[in-house]
């Protein structure tokens, strides 16, 4: 990553490029000096055996790419695991946001659904921690709000939210760059 940008936001679709890139500046990070580490905060949780396949061949891949990375798994207290994690000489990489924003409007116990007004702010204090971290940070989320208009509410409530929390972190973040094909296109910052 270059050590001038302190954020970056990578969106785009599915298999897009942007984990790819991600690792790619941690891999940076830590080539351009022996006392930068790397530390991945995932939020994917194993919900069933596609996801769990998923999950580990991800960190199989991770682990070849960046090895020396190391790998925090968060699904749901994201602005928490910034602040215990980040540091001057550390850079971080959260990837998704996506899967975070899934997590807190569909938890795995069903009593600890949050309301509209409280996902909005939890993206709003994710949003403080980003700007507030000591250290590099790299966030990675997918831009789904580009297709038609969903049928269901759940789905266009889940749409909404995600273009909100994407705005935020795009306003927040110094870089923020879209990725198509395997290509980024540098939406705010410079390259």
């Amino acid at each position: 990553m270059d050590e001038s940008v302190r954020s970056e936001f990578i969106l785009g679709g599915q298999r897009s490029g942007k984990s790819r890139r991600a690792e790619e500046a941690a891999r940076q990070w830590m080539a351009a000096e022996s006392a930068h580490r790397a530390v991945m905060v995932a939020t994917g949780q194993p919900w069933d055996g596609e996801m769990r396949d998923r999950i580990a061949r991800h960190q199989l891949d991770r682990a070849a790419r960046v090895p020396g990375m190391v790998t925090v798994e968060e699904p749901v207290a994201l602005a928490d695991a910034l602040r215990r994690h980040s540091a001057p000489r550390t850079l971080i990489v959260v990837d998704c946001l996506t899967l975070w924003l899934t997590n807190l409007l569909m938890p795995a116990q069903a009593d600890e659904t949050l309301d509209e007004a409280a996902v909005i702010a939890a993206g709003e204090a994710l949003c403080r921690a980003i700007a507030d971290a000591p250290g590099p940070l790299v966030l990675v989320g997918n831009e789904i709000g580009l297709g038609v208009i969903p049928m269901g509410r759940e789905v266009r409530q889940f749409v909404d939210l995600l273009g909100r929390l994407n705005q935020c972190v795009a306003a927040t973040c110094e870089r923020v760059t879209l990725m198509a094909a395997g290509l980024p296109l540098v939406l705010k910052g410079r390259i």
